[in-house]
């Protein structure tokens, strides 16, 4: 199939890179050039625009930093991702996306005869999770695109649905990092060795792929994780958002990305998300790891 790839950062690379190795026709775009050097050097083939990238794809893929590129990259006159999609065609979406885009997008991919698939993606390919907003007979015609991208593939349901399920797995993993920097605060205050106290959690009720990043990022200071503060950030306001819209409570999201942004305040955004324990650290006056800088 030829595919157009927009977007090859850290997780879209990867991505069309699987697709080159399952046989595909991939031509690439990305507004910093050097983000596609690795893929041509795989085979893709480089487009000058996102327009470009798109005119002769069977598919195209975007994997963007958030809603409002993702817009802008569909949309633009003359030169978006949309005017250069023909009908009958789709478009995959990778990013972490808010309903609302999706369904912006969607209606305007609709009036041209051109499908939208929302497909976020959790993990790393080609071991990744992806979850598919489409109708059934969408998701069986693509399916073998996913497959070659993720080891899990789930159909959510229709368009939207798979970035209302991304946004809900972001709000349960990154309000549960906070809750597990407050628990070892806790711990800290209290006089307990926070070494043994990482041991104890994985192996009770606190166990949790979220709380590993306490034992790999935070305790050594690091602060080393797959995402940065800004990316988290974003998704956890994302996730609120979408609370509010379908009137669901979201007290502890609220609490959570109160401390997220806090942290991008003090100018942390592009350090690993476990930088924000250094807000909590600074509340409760101790550190779990040296003195906070």
């Amino acid at each position: 199939m030829r595919i157009g790839f927009i977007g090859t950062g850290t997780m879209g690379s990867p991505i069309a890179g699987c697709l080159i190795r399952a046989g595909h026709s991939v031509s690439v775009f990305d507004r910093r050039p050097e983000a596609t050097s690795t893929l041509c050097a795989q085979g893709a083939l480089l487009a000058e625009t996102a327009f470009a990238a798109a005119r002769d794809a069977d598919a195209t893929f975007t994997s963007l930093p958030g809603p409002a590129e993702f817009e802008v990259a569909m949309l633009e006159p003359q030169r978006g991702i949309l005017a250069g999609l023909r009908p009958g065609t789709a478009h995959i979406d990778l990013t972490t996306n808010a309903p609302k885009s999706i369904a912006l997008v969607a209606e305007a991919c609709r009036a041209r005869g051109v499908t939208l698939i929302d497909a976020p993606v959790s993990g790393r390919p080609p071991t990744m999770t992806v979850m598919v907003g489409a109708d059934d007979a969408t998701f069986a015609r693509y399916r073998p695109l996913f497959d070659a991208i993720a080891a899990n593939v789930f159909h959510v349901g229709p368009s939207g649905a798979g970035a209302t399920a991304k946004l809900v797995t972001q709000y349960l993993g990154y309000t549960n990092f906070i809750a597990s920097i407050e628990g070892m605060l806790i711990a800290a205050k209290a006089g307990i060795d926070l070494e043994t106290m990482a041991r104890i959690v994985p192996a009770s009720a606190g166990q949790s792929r979220t709380f590993d990043n306490i034992a790999r990022g935070v305790l050594p200071g690091t602060f080393v994780a797959g995402g940065t503060l800004d990316i988290v950030a974003k998704d956890v306001a994302l996730a609120c958002q979408l609370a509010r819209d379908v009137g669901a409570p979201a007290s502890l999201g609220a609490l959570a990305s109160d401390f997220y942004q806090r942290a991008q305040a003090a100018g942390w955004g592009r350090e690993g998300f476990p930088v924000v324990a250094r807000i909590l650290e600074a509340m409760a006056g101790v550190a779990l790891r040296g003195e906070p800088k």
